[in-house]
């Protein structure tokens, strides 16, 4: 432990991040640092408790409750106390192999079950956990590490996500020979192409696809398996087949002029500005933008958040989001969300902040339902009406939505994202290497054991478990490895 009093003696502090109206005005990341005597003082808080459930990941209630890869977080919490960073960063990678990712982009259960938080405000876990591996690379601290030797066996991992880049980083040191196939132009998965550089700089991404090459990791990009290479090829060249392509096919909304022009799905718009942005700093061109139009983001989470964000930067006029969830409380239901559940309380987001700041108001709408499009004589989309809903959730679980009668509203709209998540992984790899499905068209394979029905083709990751967090990704990507190489050699060391 810290020091036993700490949790009382100081108050939680998060790095404050750069000004919502400055920030728009690029694409870089906007937390800013604590110092290295504020990092330690928070790492005092820690109270090592007897069960941490900061660092045991489980699922509660449809939610996470602590850290899916068993983060060692009192243990690197007291080292960064005492100042002993080397150290702390040793101990952070022997769970996760890419905490800078982590630690910038993870929602953090593990501070929504740390137990500080029963009587107070929670341990800055997921700060403290990016500035240990970032202060790591700035020393110098972190270099490849290739094995030893090599087994001879050759793994193809399809997909370089998080949980293929983790799955690949695992099977490597245990001294395979793995090729990463990845269908896009550059490495990274969700991790380039998804998630916004605002949030996780591809700086950052590339930096750690280096190291991976550097290890002896072969990368080999604009290749989709089941195009431009079949399934059999890839069966008959390899010993192990490793398959994290993701849960990409977006959930359709088909309702009244679903069709018009200015309609997209999130991860279309997300994307092509991303690329744009890599490729020609946004001058190419070639990119949907949001520049001097009504904007509306149908879906209330993270993707739909991150739609807002680069709206705002583009330059739109008006941006708003769209819920079917109702507006959370601000404090911690006891009842209804009891520690250590993660808490679902009314927070703003860094897109929220910025929208907030520019316009003077919270951009969202909650327990709301678009009920049809409509579109102007060129077949563009002009508005949106909608109506406020009840939402109730049966004893299955399954949820049903009520329309309040007198609540139809109308919104102007040039353009349109579709952010309400995802139906799985296309069906291209499930066909070719002919997979079984379950019931939402993932690929079967059990936790823990990765594999499918097909011999030697395993598959990890939200292709597997469905839409989920890079954490739990990584988690796959570790696990399956782990199972791969029993396979191959009969027994593993690998955690």
């Amino acid at each position: 432990m810290s020091t036993p009093t700490g949790f009382m003696e100081y108050t939680r502090q998060i790095p404050a991040d750069r000004d919502p109206l400055e920030r728009l005005n690029d694409w870089e990341e906007f937390h800013k640092h604590l110092s290295e005597e504020e990092l330690r003082t928070q790492g005092a808080r820690c109270m090592d408790c007897g069960t941490p459930y900061c660092h045991t990941g489980i699922e509660l209630t449809g939610g996470t409750s602590g850290c899916p890869i068993n983060n060692l977080i009192p243990e690197w919490n007291s080292l960064v106390f005492r100042g002993l960073w080397h150290e702390a960063l040793d101990r952070l990678h022997k769970t996760n192999n890419f905490p800078e990712f982590t630690g910038r982009v993870c929602p953090a259960p593990c501070e929504g079950s740390c137990t500080v938080g029963l009587i107070g405000k929670s341990v800055t876990i997921k700060t403290i956990e990016q500035e240990i591996i970032d202060r790591g690379f700035d020393e110098g601290w972190v270099k490849p590490q290739p094995p030893a030797k090599r087994t001879g066996k050759r793994v193809a991992v399809v997909g370089s996500g998080p949980a293929g880049l983790a799955c690949a980083s695992q099977l490597n040191k245990a001294g395979h020979t793995v090729t990463v196939y990845e269908r896009a132009d550059r490495i990274g998965g969700l991790l380039t192409y998804g998630i916004p550089s605002m949030k996780l700089d591809k700086g950052v991404v590339q930096r750690r696809v280096d190291l991976l090459e550097a290890e002896g990791i072969q990368f080999v990009v604009n290749t989709e398996i089941g195009k431009d290479i079949s399934a059999q090829e890839v069966l008959s060249q390899f010993d192990a087949v490793v398959l994290c392509g993701g849960a990409t096919k977006p959930r359709e909304f088909d309702i009244e002029g679903s069709h018009l022009d200015g309609i997209h799905y999130a991860m279309d718009y997300l994307n092509g500005t991303i690329k744009s942005y890599l490729d020609s700093n946004l001058e190419d061109g070639n990119y949907i933008s949001a520049k001097d139009k009504d904007v509306i983001v149908i879906g209330g989470g993270d993707t739909g958040t991150d739609c807002i964000a680069t709206a705002l930067r583009h330059g739109c006029s008006s941006v708003t989001q769209f819920g079917t969830h109702a507006k959370a409380p601000l404090e911690r239901d006891s009842v209804a969300n009891p520690w250590p559940q993660f808490p679902n309380v009314y927070t703003l987001d860094y897109a929220h902040e910025e929208a907030k700041a520019l316009y003077g108001h919270d951009p969202r709408e909650f327990s709301i339902m678009t009920t049809k499009f409509i579109g102007d004589e060129n077949g563009k989309v002009k508005e949106l009406h909608t109506v406020q809903i009840e939402r109730s959730v049966d004893e299955t679980g399954r949820k049903t939505y009520k329309p309040v009668p007198g609540t139809e509203r109308v919104f102007p709209a040039q353009l349109v994202m579709i952010a309400i998540g995802f139906n799985g992984p296309e069906a291209t790899l499930i066909e070719q290497f002919q997979l079984a499905t379950d019931r939402w068209t993932n690929v079967k394979a059990n936790y823990g054991e990765y594999r499918t029905n097909v011999e030697k083709v395993f598959a990890a990751g939200d292709m597997r478990r469905g839409q989920s967090l890079v954490v739990w990704a990584i988690n796959e990507g570790r696990e399956s490895a782990r199972e791969v190489d029993k396979y191959l050699m009969g027994s593993s060391l690998l955690p």
